[in-house]
């Protein structure tokens, strides 16, 4: 299921899961969240924003029930960000606590945001990232990161090194949009539907 809070970048990520010739909806419906096998959270936009919209359709305690029950959970950019417990972005907003950490916005990059493709340096082994082998590139959109994470597989160098994909048992995440990062991104998400088959 790819969850529809009402932002997010869902087209292209449907156009990418449609090539990949697997069955999934689109929903809002938390009922839906909790029956389904999988399900991804899309991004883009204010971490505010996007607890505000989750919040109101009774998404965040849904997802957080989903992660609990062992199903496969993917974040994307915002979407991975919210999975954290809290966000400095205007002003401080608190996340679904479901990984710890914070996110914060950048201090030793040359430019905010940072926006294009970077490499990625693989950091430890999880089925997630299996295939990659660091030095592939990934296309960036975003102005803060993820900070103090344990659950970092794979990292990325933008003034300062940051955490590009986390993991940690049935829930992961990416800073990047695989939907829009070549073969890099259409690995990731074959080994997400791979996990979660």
């Amino acid at each position: 299921m790819v969850i529809d809070y009402g932002g997010g970048n869902i087209g292209s990520l449907v156009s990418a899961l449609k090539r990949r010739h697997v069955d999934f909806d689109v929903s809002a419906d938390p009922q839906r969240l909790a029956s389904c096998g999988a399900a991804i959270l899309p991004g883009d936009g204010a971490f505010g924003a996007t607890m505000e919209a989750l919040i109101e359709r009774g998404l965040d305690q849904a997802i957080v029930r989903h992660v609990a029950s062992g199903k496969s959970f993917l974040g994307i950019c915002v979407g991975m960000q919210a999975l954290f417990e809290s966000s400095d972005e205007y002003g401080g907003h608190t996340g679904l606590g479901v990984l710890p950490g914070t996110v914060r916005r950048f201090t030793g990059s040359p430019r905010v945001p940072h926006m294009g493709w970077n490499d990625l340096a693989i950091e430890k082994d999880h089925p997630f990232v299996a295939g990659l082998h660091g030095g592939e590139y990934a296309y960036f959109l975003h102005s803060y990161r993820v900070v103090d994470s344990t659950d970092v597989v794979a990292s990325a160098e933008y003034g300062e090194r940051f955490a590009a994909v986390v993991a940690r048992d049935n829930v992961m995440a990416t800073q990047f949009h695989p939907e829009k990062s070549a073969r890099t991104g259409g690995v990731l998400l074959d080994n997400f539907l791979r996990i979660a088959a």
